[in-house]
């Protein structure tokens, strides 16, 4: 029995010692500066921010990446907000909203894993393979618009409450590895990068930072909750982005679009019911994404891509080109040929049988005659010697 414990005990420790140790992951980290100085916004105009990144996880030919955004959460030191954690756009994450295309306002970023297949449409660029990124985000001002999950509007004052970068999980992917909120500030003032990075690794270690105990110091309501106006949200139009503008016939069409109520129902058709996919349920900032086979007989031309809302009734459409499937139109091309010989074929037959039948009937016609003519000239000679029989 003491032989088997110590055996036991020896191969425990022998697994403890070869077992290799989990590397820790980095939090997401992002360095900001402006003409302004370091994390600072004017108070009188837009100001473009010079955002790297670094510890975002890459996930290489996956479908999405993160989403950058200019806003406002409400528990910026404890991470409340977060996707992951069951935080919510409109209610808990509030951010200025702009068009998903690539030449929108620039107070939204798509950034793209490597090699997915929503690449084309990102407008941030890449997530390196080590987790680092790069890319320009505009700031309007130290006070937006955005909608409530009522459909209302509320007007952040960031002079009133922490606002600052907030990156996510694009397309409806949770992704806690990719959460951050990077606080910013409005006005005249000293902060630095280097006060920006030690508050961001504050708030990764302890869940504190200087930026949350000065929002701390603020009245509880105005950090709590954003004021709203009760007026009500502004039309918000969806819009669709395609993979591409010209496909093939029979090949795989990508698409995303924005601008959906949260969990709504979403379907995507292309033409007239040529094609299609759905329903799709929008994601928590109002995004869907998706893939259409088309048809491989499908027409070459122009195509009409429309997403349709079920709840909302947001509708929001694209233009696309289809070419046709070579290997389909070289099929055709065969068939059409192949006919075209069948064609012939049966006509050299016939003719070849009406040929036959001609000659036929002419030599029926020929030996009719000369077998007339034989019978006349026997006839005769019979009458001219009728005592030849006997």
């Amino acid at each position: 029995m003491k032989r088997a414990k110590a055996a036991l005990l020896a191969a425990t420790l022998a697994a403890l010692t070869l077992a290799p140790a989990q590397q820790a992951t980095a939090a997401p980290r992002l360095s900001i500066s402006s003409s302004e100085g370091g994390a600072r916004a004017s108070t009188d105009g837009p100001t473009t921010f010079q955002v790297t990144g670094s510890g975002f996880q890459a996930l290489p030919n996956a479908f999405g990446g993160i989403y950058v955004m200019f806003g406002w959460v409400s528990d910026p030191a404890g991470g409340s907000w977060k996707p992951s954690r069951g935080g919510r756009t409109g209610a808990e994450l509030l951010y200025v909203p702009d068009s998903e295309s690539k030449g929108n306002q620039g107070y939204q970023r798509f950034i793209s894993f490597p090699g997915s297949s929503t690449g084309d449409s990102a407008n941030g660029g890449t997530v390196s393979e080590d987790g680092t990124l790069a890319f320009n985000l505009t700031v309007p001002g130290p006070r937006f618009t955005a909608q409530d999950r009522s459909g209302n509007s509320k007007e952040i004052d960031c002079l009133q409450v922490q606002c600052g970068i907030i990156t996510v999980g694009a397309h409806g992917v949770v992704n806690a590895a990719n959460e951050s909120f990077t606080p910013i500030s409005f006005g005249s003032g000293n902060t630095s990068e280097s006060d920006v990075g030690q508050a961001q690794t504050q708030r990764s270690v302890s869940g504190q930072s200087a930026s949350s105990q000065s929002t701390a110091a603020q009245p509880a309501a105005a950090a709590a909750s954003p004021s709203a106006s009760g007026s009500p949200a502004p039309e918000v139009p969806a819009t669709l982005g395609l993979s591409q503008a010209t496909v093939q016939a029979g090949r795989v069409l990508g698409f995303t679009g924005q601008g959906f109520d949260a969990g709504e129902q979403v379907v995507a058709t292309v033409g007239a019911g040529l094609a299609g996919v759905g329903p799709l349920t929008a994601g928590r900032f109002g995004e869907v994404a998706g893939a259409i086979t088309l048809p491989v007989d499908m027409r070459a031309g122009s195509h009409t891509v429309t997403l349709t809302a079920a709840g909302s009734g947001r509708v929001a459409e694209a233009t696309l080109s289809v070419l046709a499937d070579p290997a389909t139109a070289s099929a055709g091309a065969a068939q059409v040929e192949q006919t075209h010989d069948g064609w012939r074929v049966a006509t050299i037959a016939v003719g070849g049988a009406a040929a036959v039948l001609l000659l036929l009937v002419i030599s029926s016609l020929v030996t009719a005659i000369v077998r007339r003519g034989r019978a006349k000239r026997s006839g005769k000679v019979r009458v001219a010697r009728p005592g030849a029989a006997r």
